[in-house]
């Protein structure tokens, strides 16, 4: 995978004091925000079409893609998905994956759950611009009604619950997780949408991991997504994961993605889930962006940190 930092959509660096932030309200809309030229650059970026399309915004993943970047489990968890479950794609681009899910050479190649899947999962594609094909509208025509959908023009925070319904498997390969200047308000709407024990996979891209011994891919830069703490201390993506009520959560780096990726499985254990927020200090359009965060409140001590503390 190969992604260009600065591919010459990217300004200067916009920076806004902690007190302007800590004071914000916790839905702030992206125009309202001191950083809105950045906003309006990656707005750009999400529009473009043909030769326009920036090094690094890839919107033609396939199936096989998913497979080899997100998490381990995510092949078996679409597999074992049956007609009575759905599928929420974020940022799926033209909707690849969807479609080769669908194909005879999935279930050909997935003999785990073929009794299970029947007539298959539901799957409903979302992206933020119209990204469908001729192939998309041919193989939609060819399937029972609302058997995929692809929804566009609106970002995953602004739908509720009453028009998306819930799903028992979401993914995001590199999509609105790693793009959002929202990162706490983006999951907590996902895991809104995710079923009890229903799974969430997605991963960011040079992210400090969660043992600590990575460096940022690029020479004399920060990592692409970062979270500060109350007092500015570091704090890691994972951690930050984990410490959401109601999930268990798995982090694994992959290093043989350029930049390496950490990959991420979040699987819900109950409704009553709640996200430690996040307020955004720092964004520069890029694909991905580059974006800072500061957590309002510390997080909870948890109980194997007390005892590494003594």
């Amino acid at each position: 995978m190969n992604t260009i930092k600065n591919n010459g959509i990217r300004l200067a660096v916009l920076l806004v004091s902690q007190a302007f932030w800590l004071s914000g309200a916790h839905g702030q809309s992206p125009a309202d925000a001191p950083f809105s030229t950045e906003i309006s650059r990656q707005e750009s970026i999400y529009q473009s079409k043909g030769d326009q399309v920036p090094t690094g915004y890839s919107i033609n993943r396939s199936l096989a893609e998913y497979t080899r970047g997100l998490a381990a489990e995510f092949s078996r968890d679409l597999a074992m998905l049956g007609p009575q479950d759905r599928w929420l794609d974020i940022g799926a681009g033209q909707g690849l994956a969807i479609l080769d899910y669908y194909t005879p050479e999935y279930d050909a190649m997935h003999a785990e759950g073929r009794v299970r899947r029947g007539k298959k999962a539901k799957a409903v594609a979302l992206s933020i611009e119209d990204r469908r094909t001729p192939v998309w509208h041919q193989a939609a025509a060819n399937l029972e009604a609302n058997q995929i959908q692809y929804l566009f023009a609106r970002r995953l925070e602004e739908y509720r619950l009453e028009e998306l319904g819930k799903f028992r498997l979401i993914t995001d390969l590199l999509g609105g997780f790693s793009y959002t200047n929202n990162l706490s308000l983006f999951l907590e709407k996902t895991l809104g949408f995710l079923e009890v024990n229903g799974s969430f996979s997605t991963v960011l891209q040079d992210v400090g991991a969660e043992d600590g011994l990575n460096r940022p891919f690029y020479s004399n830069a920060r990592f692409l997504t970062e979270i500060l703490n109350v007092d500015a201390s570091n704090v890691k993506v994972c951690a930050w994961l984990k410490s959401i009520t109601c999930v268990q959560v798995t982090c694994e780096l992959r290093t043989d993605w350029r930049p390496p990726i950490e990959v991420y499985r979040i699987r819900k254990d109950c409704d009553n889930v709640t996200v430690p927020e996040l307020v955004a200090v720092h964004y520069e359009a890029g694909t991905p962006p580059e974006r800072r965060f500061q957590l309002r409140k510390p997080l909870p001590v948890q109980a194997g940190q007390k005892e590494a503390a003594r």
